[in-house]
């Protein structure tokens, strides 16, 4: 996947080429990448090559100057990802405050947070996680139950979050908690900022199917944050979050999407290994796994072209998602069976390698950040004007 963004970003790229070259080198080198939204691999070496990033002035290229970034515009921030994901780099430790966290409060956050949040998000001094999911409130995200209680100039939050990526390594959470007892659904909720390290906070850690732990739960039990650590405003907690997601599904698929062309070609090679293209139905299906990470390349552009144009994107935008999640998961299956018995052999200490890893976190894709179901429903009723599914 090669792209020409033109001659008012080549100088840009070029410098970036080069920082690149000179600096993913030895330990960051050999661990290209590793990691990703689900996997919690080499956290230490991702959280040194964090720190190298932020040391070459490469964290938040698009976010303005007074608060440590490089006040470039979207497409640099474009072109950054897509040369970054195209280096192979490792995976961002600190993706969660640089793709949600960040662009929330630049677009929401008052002028206090921002000078307090933003430059040690830039110089990796100040981890986050989200605090969204709760067991009873996933996809459903409205159903919320944490209560977050006034006290003087405190909040005093109660209840539980879970599936908090990296959560055992956050030094604060932002948490959507219902701030109107006596509200319902989306009303009554409010986005709050919220430090780990003080009693009242608990978190454990949670087990996934490659043997890693990057998920966590977390259990508030009347944790306290400032009267002032409110993100928007009291009772549109909703509205912050609903912001918060959006930012999440534009920015996360143009890494993505190198990821599954190399994968795509890793399973051709396997295929010759095998002697796989002599079999015209393994060959079909193939040629069809082939086909998708274009369809998913050429939706990816799409989109692009449209952000960089200042256009709100089209319908492909919503149902990438539920595209890249579903087809990736096919993609994985036929690895695996192409790999045959092999494909289920670990090494020692439930060691995985890159094939069995992407195929186990795959398996998720259709779950987090929305799950398949609820994306039908949005395609559906929002974008096709069906009507809408039925509610208790």
């Amino acid at each position: 996947m090669e792209l020409d963004f033109g001659p008012a970003v080549r100088d840009f790229r070029e410098e970036l080429r080069d920082w690149l070259a000179d600096h993913l080198v030895g330990e960051f080198a050999e661990h290209r990448g590793v990691g990703g939204p689900t996997d919690g691999a080499a956290w230490e070496v991702r959280l040194a090559w964090d720190r190298e990033l932020s040391a070459g002035g490469w964290l938040g290229v698009g976010w303005p100057r007074e608060y440590g970034g490089r006040g470039l515009g979207l497409l640099e921030e474009i072109v950054f990802e897509y040369e970054y994901a195209r280096a192979n780099a490792p995976y961002r430790a600190t993706g969660n405050a640089l793709d949600l966290l960040g662009p929330m409060l630049l677009k929401v956050g008052g002028e206090e947070q921002k000078k307090r949040f933003l430059p040690p998000i830039l110089a990796v001094e100040e981890l986050w996680g989200q605090g969204f999911s709760e067991p009873g409130a996933g996809s459903d995200l409205a159903s919320v139950r944490t209560r977050a209680e006034r006290d003087g100039e405190a909040w005093v939050v109660s209840g539980q979050k879970v599936w908090t990526s990296f959560g055992m390594h956050a030094d604060w959470l932002y948490v959507l908690a219902r701030t109107d007892p006596d509200s319902v659904r989306h009303m009554g909720l409010t986005m709050l900022l919220l430090p780990t390290d003080q009693p009242g906070v608990e978190i454990r850690p949670i087990r996934n199917l490659a043997g890693q732990d990057e998920f966590a739960e977390v259990f508030l039990s009347d944790a306290r944050t400032d009267a002032g650590m409110v993100v928007g405003e009291v009772g549109q907690g909703w509205r912050t979050a609903m912001a918060t997601l959006g930012i999440e599904r534009g920015t996360t698929l143009l890494p993505q999407q190198l990821t599954f062309e190399r994968e795509a070609e890793s399973l051709i090679e396997l295929a010759r290994e095998r002697g796989a293209l002599d079999d015209p139905m393994l060959r079909r299906r193939i040629v069809d796994a082939w086909i998708s990470v274009r369809v998913m390349r050429t939706t990816n552009l799409r989109t692009l072209a449209e952000l960089t144009a200042g256009r709100t994107p089209g319908a492909q935008a919503t149902t990438a998602k539920l595209y890249a999640s579903t087809r990736h998961q096919r993609l994985g299956h036929l690895v695996q069976e192409l790999a045959g018995p092999a494909g289920q052999i670990v090494g020692a200490d439930y060691g995985l390698d890159t094939r069995q890893r992407s195929f186990l976190l795959s398996l998720a894709e259709t779950i987090y950040g929305g799950s398949s179901e609820i994306q039908r429903n949005i395609i559906g009723e929002q974008i096709l004007g069906l009507p809408k599914e039925p509610r208790p």
